[in-house]
């Protein structure tokens, strides 16, 4: 985690939504419906901060990152990187901006093609957004290497000779090429052992500091997203309830859904842990083809009110830095 972080605004993003057509028809396939996977999301990273965002399976965590970096062709909405408004440009016209955003993908088994070597691996975006020689190309993949802790001589071998968390170093190399301001880690730590996870987080945060780098950091392990945010973002169904400063969050959660989130996070005091109470949710996540009216969370919220299946919350400032999306708050 950062210890000061600047005032300029590196990304925004306005009302991004991302719903994913649901056709039916073997030859003339019509549209039925639409999956909402982001439906309004809004919010802003300054630069060399770390965003946690967070929230349980198919909220559209993932969905976001990958739609800010246009690998899915955004609904509607609008994302700004250094002001500039990337998100309606043609793809001709966005090529320039792809070295500046890079993302550390989830599956350090699957983000790596087994039919080429680390070399070819990390070399790749040079070859494709730069002039280097050859040799220019070797002496750079090599100097990553070392960067993320691996033995630079590594670069004629293939992925299956590596282990997941060495396999995500190398990812984070191939990440790094094009020396990038803004880097998503799409969960980089969910398919590691325990015992890697902490190695590979204070990794990113090393490169961090060196780099002044930001992060939009995807995940649903709370304890980790507290340990390397400034901020954090939850989210649920496709859209924000709450977002706050990290230390404020973790200590005073105000939307039911993230106090819920918040009472699941173990705690290393047992004399603590046994005297808090846990908040458990009944029922099951709403459809995202069918939403619930009103606010998404009401179906399975222990305080709802009439309101809340009535009117839809407004993401709205409750304090300094401290936005929640709830009509009780």
């Amino acid at each position: 985690m950062t210890t000061s972080v600047a005032n300029e605004t590196l990304l925004r993003v306005v009302n991004l939504k991302k719903h994913f057509p649901i056709r039916r028809g073997v030859i003339f396939q019509r549209k039925v419906g639409a999956i909402q996977a982001v439906d309004g999301v809004s919010f802003e990273i300054k630069r060399g901060e770390t965003l946690g965002l967070v929230g349980e399976s198919g909220c559209g965590k993932s969905t976001t990152g990958r739609t800010i970096l246009r690998l899915y062709p955004a609904t509607s909405g609008q994302v700004f990187f250094n002001d500039d408004e990337i998100s309606s440009l043609s793809l001709g016209a966005f090529r320039s901006y792809r070295p500046h955003m890079q993302m550390i993908f989830q599956d350090p088994y699957a983000s790596l093609n087994p039919r080429m070597s680390i070399g070819e691996i990390i070399s790749e975006p040079l070859i494709v957004h730069t002039s280097m020689r050859d040799k220019e190309r070797k002496e750079q993949v090599e100097k990553l290497l070392d960067l993320v802790g691996m033995n630079p001589n590594y670069t004629d071998r293939f992925p299956h000779e590596f282990s997941g968390g060495q396999r995500q170093r190398i990812g984070i190399a191939r990440a790094l090429a094009l020396s990038p301001e803004l880097i998503i880690c799409d969960e980089p730590i969910s398919a590691l052992d325990v015992s890697i996870q902490a190695q590979v987080v204070n990794l990113l945060e090393e490169l961090q500091e060196v780099f002044d780098l930001t992060y939009l950091f995807i995940a649903h392990d709370l304890s980790m997203v507290r340990h390397i945010s400034d901020r954090v973002a939850v989210m649920y169904l496709g859209k924000l309830v709450e977002v706050s400063q990290s230390k404020s969050l973790y200590d005073n959660p105000l939307h039911p859904y993230t106090q819920a989130l918040m009472s699941a996070v173990p705690i290393p005091d047992p004399v603590v842990e046994e005297k808090r109470s846990r908040i458990i949710l009944t029922g099951d996540v709403p459809n995202p083809s069918d939403p619930p009216s009103g606010c998404r969370f009401h179906t399975r919220c222990p305080i709802a009110v009439d309101i809340c299946s009535q009117d839809e919350p407004e993401l709205r400032q409750v304090g300094l830095d401290h936005s929640v999306a709830c009509h009780l708050v």
